[in-house]
């Protein structure tokens, strides 16, 4: 079992390292360029489009709803845990650096949704299908045997990270966090499988409206949290910032470390745990939005932006900034409990770990309910439609496992299947970028001109 960790260790450490970061990077920064700065221009837009609820497009859902689904499972523990790990590794420098790949991470959210939107298919049933698999399957007709495979590579890795990672890894964190209550798990277990049954069994409708309550709650509930604690701290704000772009150029390692190392780690760890938290350039969230009734899939793209925006910019920073203003950033914590930590400085009383507890269960049982449609959504291309209700009530039965069970190999071979499932959608962003660059000049320039 040991060996098997330190295999997978390894991989996780190639498909996470400095040469994929940089493909990351580098595929956020080619959209960028190639879309002309989509997510600078258009952002005002986006934001006004939130608002909007007459939809003349074919699709399931409203695109608002898309949304809410997709923040509903790329918001969760990553924000808590993967923010105050970056912190922690790469020194508050890291923040910076988590901050240019989620500027850039727009442009690829955007692509991937713009493209999903594009090559969408409906099933015998009726239900809209979209994302890498069906991008490759419907935009690469001249090979399609080479289509078949990267599309069913990235299939099986959203089935497998949905069940492991983003199900049974998710109960499993509410129990740890539960632990000091002596929460017993299989009430936890059944209470989430029950509660996710009653929405999953009812269709991309039934969670498309729960998510589109439950996700600004949850984000509302934490991020309040975090502004008391800025507003006690209010005079440590500004030096917060100070120091996140002073070490991000001048590198300050949490715990020791020398300079040089100091600013590589800051790199790595912030773009990393950015990315591993809004999903840019993984290609799950286009899954989701591929289901709406947006006219245009350049309108539904923009909700890509909001996506990064509010994941990163918002609940990412306020999480750091509450690390950094508290001062425990450097105390040789890490992980969640280097932000459990902070809160309990922060608010008095036993506030902050009464937030952390509320926050832990709300962002994991979102990301349950979000990644059970990417799930769905693989199985539904391997295998056919007529095995997605069985596939539903499979889900809520691993919800309950999570709860009971504690493999720690699962976790790490869910982290490279995640590594692996990147690869087939960055490289349909690669081949596809004209068609999604073609729409976006047609359906922009069009808007201009009106």
């Amino acid at each position: 079992m040991e060996g098997i960790n330190t295999v997978l260790t390894s991989i996780t450490g190639v498909l996470f390292g400095p040469y994929m970061l940089a493909v990351y990077f580098g595929t956020g920064l080619y959209l960028t360029i190639r879309t002309r700065g989509i997510q600078f221009r258009k952002i005002g837009l986006a934001f006004r489009s939130m608002f909007r609820t007459k939809t003349s497009g074919e699709g399931e859902i409203r695109p608002f709803w898309a949304l809410a689904s997709a923040l509903s499972s790329c918001i969760g523990v990553g924000n808590i845990a993967g923010v105050a790990a970056a912190i922690a590794t790469g020194g508050p420098g890291a923040i910076f650096w988590m901050w240019v790949a989620a500027i850039l991470g727009m442009a690829t959210k955007y692509t991937e949704i713009v493209l999903a939107m594009k090559f969408r298919e409906q099933d015998e049933t009726g239900q809209w299908h979209g994302g890498c698999m069906y991008i490759w399957k419907n935009g690469m007709k001249s090979h399609p045997y080479l289509a078949k495979v990267l599309g069913g590579i990235f299939a099986f890795a959203a089935v497998f990270v949905g069940l492991v990672s983003c199900n049974m890894l998710q109960t499993n964190t509410v129990v740890s966090s539960l632990s000091r209550y002596h929460v017993p798990g299989w009430t936890v277990g059944i209470l989430f499988a029950v509660l996710t049954g009653v929405i999953i069994l009812g269709g991309i409708k039934r969670l498309g409206r729960v998510t589109s309550v439950l996700t600004p709650v949850m984000g509302l509930i934490y991020v309040a949290g975090c502004i008391v604690i800025l507003i006690l701290h209010g005079n440590r704000i500004i030096p917060a910032f100070g120091l996140i772009f002073s070490a991000a150029f001048n590198g300050q390692a949490a715990v020791g470390g020398f300079s040089g190392a100091s600013i590589a780690f800051a790199v790595r760890m912030g773009v990393s745990r950015g990315i591993m938290s809004n999903e840019a350039g993984i290609g799950s969230s286009a899954m989701i939005h591929s289901t709406t009734s947006a006219k245009n899939p350049c309108e539904q793209g923009l909700f890509g932006i909001l996506e990064v925006f509010f994941d990163t910019i918002v609940v990412c920073t306020a999480t750091a900034l509450v690390i950094i203003t508290t001062g425990v950033w450097h105390s040789g914590a890490t992980s969640a409990a280097l932000s459990a930590e902070a809160f309990r400085l922060g608010l008095p009383g036993n506030w902050g770990h009464i937030v952390v507890i509320v926050a832990t269960v709300l962002f994991s049982y979102s990301t349950l309910l979000g990644w059970s449609w990417y799930a769905e959504t693989g199985v539904s291309f391997l295998l056919g439609s007529s095995v997605v209700k069985p596939f539903r009530v499979i889900w809520c039965v691993f919800a309950f496992l999570g709860a009971i069970i504690n493999i720690t190999v699962v976790w790490n071979l869910a982290d490279t299947v995640n590594g692996i499932m990147a690869l087939p959608n960055l490289l349909s962003l690669w081949v596809f970028a004209g068609a999604a660059m073609k729409l976006t000049k047609e359906h922009f320039s069009k808007g201009d001109k009106q």
